[in-house]
């Protein structure tokens, strides 16, 4: 099958050519002629299977001869880095059929995307919070809407956006398109596709499991040595991009800086740093420039890099679920990857969940030549100064001293205790 068989117009067939698509995938062949016939759909499909393109390509196709300034399709997104990936990609596609689309998301200024809508656009791409504070200042108008997609709906579940979709929906036509798709399905997301999907077509393309191109590797290590392992992991791995995932916004930032301390061309993604700075992590790790990075799993929603090779778990994800969606940044497209998971013995019970995805146990590594006996940071508290000595108080500045596999000493400040770091 070739994308020529759905019937597409020349100007979207010169952008899928443009976009060098040569074949279907098969969550594009099953879900684009549901689409082009006016279906409800709920789409399944991991990440980096083409999901995208199942929907913009038809949605570029109805709109083409449509009204040129007004909002015919909106699409909701978890994160403003997917926001921007969906708007590429519809960019792209429907070049030559002069669509006109944009994004609308937090963190920015307000004022330019309230001139964009005054001026009139067809496809909206947002994040729930932002077009929530537009239907509340009322100046986005929704009441010609054909299309709503709303995009990695699971995530948007997790992120706690459920309440949020509910607003935005009643804010929208009852009758029309409504399109929802995820890597996984969990009984919240199907409980709203009850409510929201009319006589819904359901794709599911493969299994809620691992990326069969992906080889999965577990490295067992002690909480305070998984940073001078990753480290030893990365010298000695030859690798493409690699992205790696902390469980928090403060420890992805901490270990981004330790990274780069190392030598290494890297930096981190998470919630706290300002749009620009976002953007330009981002740009730099799709050029590039940065070859690691650090990141949380919301944060790195919406990273499209094709040349990531190894995805590296330096905190194991709390579910089978979150895994799957994790390693699903690499592999992608049939390439090859790796996952690679750092797990501390109080880990192993989550492990063994994320095993039954498997056939058999994940493999064990470990490194010959790694000391895995340092022991744990020892506390070293400061002299009691005036104003302590003598309330039996415990000093507040106390400080730690930990020994790195490198024999140096590095001190942190009790707030960092819970990092663990080397």
């Amino acid at each position: 099958m070739s994308f020529e068989n759905f019937g597409f117009h020349p100007e979207i067939i010169a952008g899928i050519r443009a976009s060098n698509f040569v074949k279907p995938t098969p969550i594009q062949a099953q879900g684009i002629p549901a689409v082009l016939e006016g279906k409800d759909v709920m789409g399944l499909a991991q990440t980096g299977t083409g999901k995208t393109a199942a929907f913009a390509l038809p949605i570029l196709q109805r709109l083409r001869q449509g009204e040129r300034h007004t909002i015919s399709a909106l699409i909701l997104a978890p994160t403003r880095e997917l926001a921007e990936q969906i708007h590429g990609a519809i960019r792209r596609l429907g070049k030559e059929t002069r669509i006109s689309s944009m994004t609308l998301y937090g963190g920015v200024n307000i004022r330019p995307q309230i001139q964009l809508l005054k001026k009139g656009v067809q496809v909206v791409v947002a994040c729930p919070g932002r077009i929530l504070d537009h239907i509340g200042q009322g100046t986005i108008r929704l009441s010609s809407l054909e299309v709503l997609v709303l995009d990695e709906a699971d995530q948007m579940l997790d992120m706690g956006f459920l309440p949020d979709i509910r607003r935005i929906l009643q804010a929208l036509p009852r009758k029309r398109q409504t399109l929802l798709f995820g890597a996984t399905m969990p009984a919240e997301i199907r409980g709203l596709a009850r409510e929201i999907l009319v006589d819904p077509v359901t794709i599911q393309v493969g299994e809620t499991a691992p990326v069969a191109t992906v080889f999965h590797a577990a490295y067992p290590v002690q909480q305070h040595l998984k940073t001078a392992l990753l480290l030893k992991i990365l010298r000695e791995t030859p690798t493409g991009s690699v992205l790696v995932f902390t469980r928090t916004k403060r420890r992805a930032k901490r270990l981004g800086e330790q990274l780069a301390k190392a030598g290494f061309q890297a930096t981190s993604l998470q919630g706290d740093l300002p749009q620009n700075r976002r953007r330009e992590a981002m740009e730099g790790f799709r050029n590039g420039s940065y070859r690691i990075l650090a990141a949380t799993d919301i944060a790195a929603r919406g990273i499209d890099v094709s040349q990531v090779s190894h995805v590296i778990n330096y905190d194991i994800p709390d579910t089978a679920e979150m895994y799957i969606h994790r390693i699903g940044r690499t592999g992608r497209a049939a390439r090859e990857g790796d996952a690679f998971t750092l797990v501390a013995p109080e880990e192993e019970g989550i492990l063994r969940s994320i095993e039954r995805l498997f056939p058999r146990p994940l493999e064990r590594r470990t490194l010959a030549d790694f000391d895995y006996g340092v022991p744990r940071p020892v506390r070293k508290s400061r002299p009691p100064t005036p104003s302590t000595a003598g309330h039996g108080q415990e000093q507040s500045r106390s400080h730690y001293v930990f020994v790195g596999a490198g024999g140096k000493n590095h001190r942190q400040r009790k707030g960092d205790r819970q990092f663990g770091r080397r």
